[in-house]
């Protein structure tokens, strides 16, 4: 193959990039050639190669768009020991020179300069090439705040011929931005220096004072008295399982990839959709607001009860709620405009104080104090307890005391209402949201025991009791202390009781245990006043989000956010006017409830989204917690539903009125540009045609397989294992080019199309049989790459068997063969091969299939049984029958187990992921797909990856980083360190014997003679080519060695596939490189994507 003459020319510059170097990468390599300019790159430097200066600028400019690298990070990022490496910008397959394949410098990048093609060279594995190692940049969706965002190749830049332009567009490889992902682009390229904070203070802090309500001062004794010891801590117990429930829930939800903010609407709507999540982040941003009032005016109503102590009451009690509220949640709303910092510190302040009130409490029970006896105080007394344990409801029954007590522990999204303010919101809301649900149940259990165990229910307030005699009877566990109050005991069945104190009577009866009373009051000031910041924080927050996916019109304006922070101060000064005009009402026992409620159907439907995730078993549900069940989840949804009829039947059904009105809204009006992948979105795909016009979002990616089976059950190894991991979440097409060059039988072509489906179906196979007709086989897979499926419902992966029998048959196949791959690329298809030792075809074996009820006689074929496995040609004869009990040859009977292996149980062995290129991560989303199935549940997924020998430890840990960021389980990462060791020599005696009859051999015979055989024979192998590739193929064969060094008792091994460049590689060689890699080994799948992105850490 002859090479371009020196200089530019509009479609070799294409390849032509801008390079940041890696520092310490000064030379090119210890040689040079004659035909090569090599000199070192500084980082940020262009090279200045000897060409025309104005042609280098059009080339540089001709790459941009194309070859896209975006916000690279400056030499000195890149130059500590724990940089990521920068091997994303890499040449094709197009020149070499041996002299420049192994460096002297250990892990230093090098860059070259060849005047032949005009183009840069950056290393990978010691070999030229632009195909990028695995790395985490090319997986972001925004340049900020994670790290910098790179774009892979695409695969028409590393498959496409020289002199075929790439796509124009600048989005070959489907990385373009959906309108909220550029809106979070943007948003995050201004965010630079923002305040983010940690799990304590950003999650724990903030749910734990949101769950220490007032209800734990004022309310939390009163349910003793009510319910007793017993019931009380069954109520605790149970809204704690309710919260833990949903606590849990939302650690999946959240760590299931990378969590923007808006909290509940966000975890929701990515989860559910937008039509659940616009309706419930309305209500569940207002329900914050009205919050916000309801806290104020607790607080306003306790500072008016101190004023009329006082005598400093202003005007009547309601009109002085309404001036201290007023005041009140102003200087709120001045702290959240201040930011959220000075949020974050009055937060810690006022938790402080809460934690201080609380253990002055505990400590106050174990101070006896004979003054306190009057008020049912006794410290702690074995026969107090036993009095308490039982209950004694006066006018409440369980379910109502329940009631009351429940809104308390509502505050355990207040963590991740903030989710766009935390450093690491998978990490700090799992780990906050449970911690505080843990604390704060443990508090109110100790409160409930601690105030059952010292206080009476009833007490007069009276120092000395006159109706103590020597002839009464006094019952009461007070006896013994001289005290008898039954006198205001409720008599005859009454409700009403005259005493002043105790746990029925007295609210305050915290303050008067205490060792000092005031404390607790700061403590009521302290619980209210940080409920009502955290939801005057959240409404903002939440609304921001629902605000910038453009759910309803009008409400675009509070999107916009200001500051480093991107505070929403449009919403802030809008639940400020709410929470005002509910203030100014001063009457929230109606709306109290709703709120309530609001809450629960939020709860509600984020149990359920972890539900229908897992029930759906979409490969983008991934969460990294793993402490959940589907079961669990579902439980506490319904759960969530019985509580919002308990506490109010006529609310919860006016929830449910409004939340249904919303979805319907949602669900006519679809407004907005939202592209995000939400589980039923991934579960209705397969029937819903609107749903089949949009683009797949990356979170539900799955391999989408075109499979060259030719007759179904002809090659059931090859259909069992891509039916393992495309069942139930992806679509298989059984692919049948049936060869015929005169007028198809079309009777016959039905009756087929009928039988092999039905096989399909009695055999369990969820598949689809494609047949088509065409005269070559070429010619019909071309057919089904472009017709098959529709919309989403197409494939995307083109599936073959490998061609054992290449170097016997004809190779005018092999060369169709090779050509099947090219166009699978062309048509930006994925491809994954799959190679037995065995080999696939076992249609030559008559009645191999005992079990199914066809009977069916399989077509013959015309290749050999170790064919490509693509598909069947019938044959003008029917093939000899051997009847089904006859005995089988030694290698039949092997082929017939092998094709069967995947039917049964893997048990625990090993996948081994050899993922040396990124291909969008194809090659590591099938093994984990294989893995989630029944069969393949005991293999462990084991990564072996490219790096350098002074650089191990650190590509391991930044391949462990990607695999936790994608959520997905390993069981050891293996860094190959030594790939570009010369191979031994032997192998390279075995490559060389493999090529040496395809080999064109153009030296020994005249120019003219040796172009006319090319052009009879084009896969034949040129002496040029050998030279031009011979790093390349010396990779396969080593690569070989160290696989069977590794991998040789694994039960699966999916391999990267090596590309070859149209045009440029003979099809022999290709052919050579597939069957060096991939010989003497266990099962193979050699997997190439088509560089778009199938694996994300967003959810």
């Amino acid at each position: 193959i002859g090479l371009k003459p020196a200089g530019p020319t509009p479609s070799q510059s294409r390849f032509q990039v801008d390079l940041v170097a890696e520092a310490g990468g000064d030379a090119c390599g210890s040689d040079k050639t004659p035909g090569s300019d090599c000199s070192p790159l500084a980082s940020g430097d262009k090279a200045t190669p000897n060409v025309d200066k104005t042609a280098e600028q059009v080339g540089v400019e001709d790459a941009k768009g194309r070859f896209r690298v975006v916000n690279f990070a400056d030499a000195s990022a890149a130059s500590s020991p724990d940089a990521a490496p920068a091997e994303s910008v890499q040449n094709g397959d197009t020149v070499m020179s041996e002299g420049s394949l192994h460096s002297s410098t250990g892990g230093q990048q090098h860059y070259c300069y060849d005047t032949h093609t005009n183009t840069y060279y950056l290393r990978t594995f010691g070999h030229n090439t632009i195909d990028a190692v695995p790395n985490i940049d090319f997986y972001r969706q925004t340049a900020a705040p994670l790290g910098e965002k790179l774009i892979r190749p695409t695969l028409s830049e590393l498959h496409d011929e020289v002199d075929k332009e790439p796509f124009e567009d600048g989005f070959a490889n489907g990385d373009e931005l959906t309108p909220a992902e550029e809106a979070a682009a943007k948003e995050a390229a201004e965010s630079k220096g923002v305040v983010k904070f940690g799990w304590v203070k950003g999650v724990l802090v903030r749910c734990m004072l949101n769950i220490w309500g007032v209800m734990l001062f004022i309310r939390m004794t009163w349910i003793v008295g009510q319910a007793g010891v017993v019931c009380s801590c069954a109520i605790v117990a149970m809204a704690t399982v309710v919260t833990s429930i949903t606590g849990c829930s939302t650690s999946a939800i959240a760590t299931n990839g990378f969590v923007r903010g808006g909290g509940a609407y966000y975890l929701i709507s990515r989860s559910l959709g937008p039509e659940f999540g616009g309706s419930i982040g309305l209500i569940f941003a207002f329900a914050n607001a009205v919050a916000v009032a309801m806290y104020v005016v607790g607080f306003a109503e306790t500072v008016v009860e101190l004023l009329e102590v006082a005598g400093a009451t202003m005007f009547d009690q309601v009109n002085d709620i309404r001036i201290v509220g007023t005041i009140t949640v102003i200087i709120l709303l001045g702290i959240s405009v201040a930011g959220m910092e000075w949020e974050a510190k009055a937060q810690i302040f006022l938790l402080v104080i809460l934690i201080c009130a609380i253990f002055n409490y505990f400590i106050g029970t174990f101070i006896f104090i004979e003054s306190k006896e009057k008020y049912g105080f006794f410290s702690y007394d074995a026969g107090i307890l036993l009095e308490n344990l039982a209950p004694d409801f006066r006018g409440e029954t369980f379910f109502s005391v329940f009631a009351i007590f429940f809104p308390a522990a509502t505050g355990i999204l207040a963590g991740a209402n903030i989710s766009g303010d935390l450093a690491d919101p998978q990490m700090a809301i799992p780990k906050g949201t449970l911690l505080a649900i843990l604390i704060t149940g443990l508090v109110y259990m100790g409160v409930a025991i601690s105030a059952g165990s010292c206080i009476v229910r009833d007490a007069t307030g009276v120092v000395i009791n006159s109706t103590m005699t020597d002839d009464f009877k006094c019952n009461g566990a007070a006896c013994k202390y001289g005290y008898d109050f039954s006198s205001c005991k409720p008599v005859n069945g009454s409700q009403s009781s005259s005493c002043k104190y105790g746990l029925h009577n007295d609210f305050q009866v915290m303050s008067v245990v205490s060792g000092f009373g005031p404390l607790i009051t700061a403590g009521i000031f302290s619980a209210t006043l940080s409920s009502a910041l955290a939801s005057l924080v959240s409404a903002p927050k939440v609304f921001q989000a629902l605000c910038k996916d453009n759910i309803y019109p009008g409400i675009a304006g509070f999107a916009k956010g200001y500051g480093k922070n991107n505070e929403p101060l449009r919403g802030y000064l809008l639940t400020f006017a709410i929470a005002l005009a509910f203030i100014l009402i001063a009457e929230l026992n109606v709306i109290a409830p709703i709120i309530s409620n609001f809450f629960l159907a939020s709860y509600a439907l984020i149990n359920f989204s972890v539900f229908h995730a897992s029930l759906a078993n979409s490969p983008g549900w991934r969460p990294s917690f793993k402490y959940y069940n589907m079961w669990v989840s579902l439980a506490g949804a319904v759960l969530c539903c019985v509580v919002m009829f308990v506490i109010n039947w006529w609310a919860a059904l006016l929830t449910n009125v409004i939340v249904l009105s919303l979805y319907i809204y949602v669900s006519y009006k679809k407004p907005g540009k939202i592209l995000y992948g939400s589980h039923p979105q991934g579960s209705k795909m397969l029937c819903h045609s609107e749903t089949l016009c949009h683009r797949m979002p990356v979170a539900l990616h799955v391999p989408q397989c075109l499979v060259m089976t030719g007759a179904p059950n002809s090659r059931p190894a090859l259909l069992n294992l891509v039916h393992a991991f495309t069942k139930n979440v992806g679509l298989m097409v059984c692919g049948h080019v049936r060869i015929c060059s005169r007028r198809p039988n079309f009777k016959e072509l039905n009756s087929d199309m009928l039988r092999y489906q039905r096989w399909l179906l009695n055999n369990k196979s969820k598949s689809f049989y494609s047949p088509v007709v065409a005269e070559d086989l070429r010619q019909g897979t071309q057919y089904l790459l472009q017709a098959v499926g529709l919309g989403r419902l197409r494939p995307n992966t083109l599936v073959l068997g490998f061609k054992n029998d290449w170097r016997s048959a004809d190779m005018k196949d092999t060369e169709t063969y090779i050509n099947l791959i090219h166009d699978a690329f062309d048509f930006q298809y994925g491809a994954v091969i799959l190679r037995l030792r065995e080999g696939l075809d076992i249609s030559h074996i008559q009645g191999q299939d005992d079990t199914s009820a066809m009977k069916d006689v399989v077509v013959s074929i015309d290749m050999s049984k170790d064919s490509d496995g693509d598909s069947s040609k019938p044959s003008s004869k029917t093939a000899n029958k051997t009847s089904p009990t006859a005995p089988l040859n030694v290698d039949d009977q092997k082929l017939l187990e092998a094709s069967r292996q995947f039917q049964k149980e893997q048990g625990k062995g090993t996948v081994d992921v050899w993922w040396l290129f990124d291909d969008g991560g194809l090659t590591l989303l099938i093994p984990y797909l294989l893995t989630n199935k029944k069969k393949w549940k005991d293999c462990k997924i084991r990564v072996f990856i490219g790096g350098k020998i002074n650089r191990i430890d650190h590509d391991r840990r930044s391949m462990a980083t990607l695999l936790s960021k994608f959520r997905i389980d390993f069981s050891d990462i293996t860094v190959l360190g030594d790939i570009s060791t010369k191979p031994k020599a032997e192998s390279l005696t075995d490559f060389a014997q493999m090529i040496e009859p395809y080999r064109l051999h153009e030296d020994d015979m005249e120019q003219e003679v040796a172009d006319q055989l090319k052009a009879d024979e084009p896969w034949r192998i040129t002496d040029n080519e050998i030279e031009l590739y011979k790093a390349k193929s010396n990779r396969q064969i080593r690569l070989n060695e160290l696989l069977k060094e590794n991998s040789s008792s694994a039960t699966l091994i999916v391999m990267s596939m090596p590309l070859a460049r149209k045009g440029a590689v003979s099809s022999a060689l290709y052919m050579a490189w597939l069957d060096t890699l991939s010989k003497d080994l266990p099962p193979i799948l050699l997997v190439r994507g088509n560089h778009q992105s199938v694996l994300t850490f967003y959810s």
